[in-house]
């Protein structure tokens, strides 16, 4: 009775997530691949200097970061894409920059997955 219950109260609802679940499912399968973030300019991580570089060179070379945040009370930011796959290696590649209260790179960490040339 539960069940019937449960069947007639909720089926919209119901259909409603089952074809979203198979909808996004369906379209990893087929795609085999996500990719979080966006790309950035990395070959341009060589004009970042310590303590000379301003966050708006920051913003004017690499453009909106793809997060934001707080580390032991300096702001940073993150640029960074994540490119997953099923039927091949990953790529990954992030960059990020922490600034000190004047708006001025304090310090910057970047990672990659890409073998250099």
């Amino acid at each position: 009775m539960k069940t019937a219950l449960f069947c007639t109260k909720y089926p919209v609802k119901l259909l409603r997530t089952t074809g979203l679940c198979l909808s996004a499912s369906m379209l990893l399968l087929t795609s085999g691949c996500a990719t979080v973030g966006h790309e950035f300019p990395a070959g341009q991580i060589s004009t970042i200097n310590i303590g000379k570089t301003t966050q708006n060179d920051i913003y004017t070379t690499f453009g909106t970061p793809w997060r934001t945040g707080i580390e032991d009370g300096k702001k940073t930011w993150t640029y960074g894409n994540y490119e997953y796959s099923l039927f091949s290696d990953h790529s990954a590649e992030d960059l990020v920059i922490k600034f000190d209260n004047r708006k001025v790179v304090s310090s910057f960490v970047f990672n990659t997955t890409k073998r250099s040339k």
